[in-house]
């Protein structure tokens, strides 16, 4: 089986359930609430854990009680980053509504940051499939990164995410440069394009990376390019809520990929997973349901 590298952030997640958002000097009460792991690279490598994929994390851990929570609920679950580092981790603040939409606020803390030197003992060539997100790039050293993989062969996979369209222009030509498998939804892909067809911005996305593009379209399931469309039904399922459905898309294709599927029924199987990620609140699935979904990769 292939082996997988994730590189990017782990944060605590407050999720906060409310009917639905305040408006200016509002006043709401709210349902419920809890703190769980987050974050988009996270949520990629816990799918990629919980399947039995290889896999290396490099996901920097700060200090203050936002990184002690997430250093004593990464090693909780047995999911291994080496890179510690002295400032504070923030958080992110999960507002989830009655139909199950979410609005993020956060405080980005040293949980963002990077250094080649962390992958200085990595053979890079040892992986088949590399997972960065926009929002890595978008901070102070994401020039760092998009050089620290300059050199690699393998296949990229890029989540650009909702702050996409905010990354410097001349970063975003640097990433598309890598030849990256471009993942995102309808709305992100139509906004980095300029276009108001979907299909139209998958083409002039690909034009730009000579890659793949696959686009995440809530129930209506996923649109797959890879020299021809491909839709993808999505599985019916009563949405808690969906913080993490894409990245766990994302980490269920590299899942797919490393298991030796083909990027369609790769995109497939991501369907199934994100499918059971919308039904629970968070991203963490039941052992029970991890163990089906082997079964169902590994058939």
């Amino acid at each position: 089986m292939k082996k997988c590298l994730v590189i990017g952030s782990t944060v605590c997640d407050i999720i906060i359930y409310v009917d639905r958002l305040p408006t200016s000097q509002g006043d709401v009460h709210i349902k419920e609430q809890m703190m769980s792991l987050g974050g988009c690279a996270y949520n990629v490598v816990s799918v990629l854990h919980h399947l039995k994929i290889p896999y290396t994390f490099i996901s920097p851990v700060g200090r203050g009680i936002y990184g002690e929570f997430v250093q004593h609920h990464l090693a909780a679950k047995g999911i291994e980053t080496t890179v510690r580092l002295s400032g504070n981790n923030g958080c992110c603040y999960c507002f989830v509504e009655e139909n199950g939409d979410r609005t993020f606020m956060s405080d980005h803390g040293f949980e963002y940051s990077f250094s080649a030197a962390w992958l200085d003992n990595l053979n890079l060539d040892d992986y088949a499939y590399v997972y960065i997100c926009g929002l890595e790039v978008e901070e102070k050293d994401g020039q760092e990164l998009i050089a620290a993989l300059q050199d690699y062969e393998g296949q990229i996979m890029f989540a650009p995410g909702p702050r996409g369209h905010l990354i410097d222009q001349h970063r975003l030509a640097a990433v598309y440069a890598l030849s990256p498998i471009v993942h995102l939804n309808a709305e992100e892909v139509m906004t980095l394009t300029d276009e108001d067809d979907v299909q139209k911005a998958v083409l002039k996305m690909n034009a730009r990376t000579g890659r793949p593009v696959i686009v995440t379209q809530g129930a209506s399931g996923v649109l797959v390019y890879d020299g021809d469309f491909t839709q993808l039904a999505g599985y019916p399922q009563q949405v808690v809520d969906t913080i993490g459905a894409g990245d766990s898309h994302v980490g269920a294709v590299m899942a797919g990929q490393a298991a030796g599927r083909p990027l369609v029924a790769a995109a497939e199987f991501g369907n199934k997973v994100s499918s059971e990620i919308v039904g629970v609140s968070g991203v963490e699935l039941p052992d029970e349901v991890y163990l089906k979904l082997r079964e169902v990769l590994n058939s």
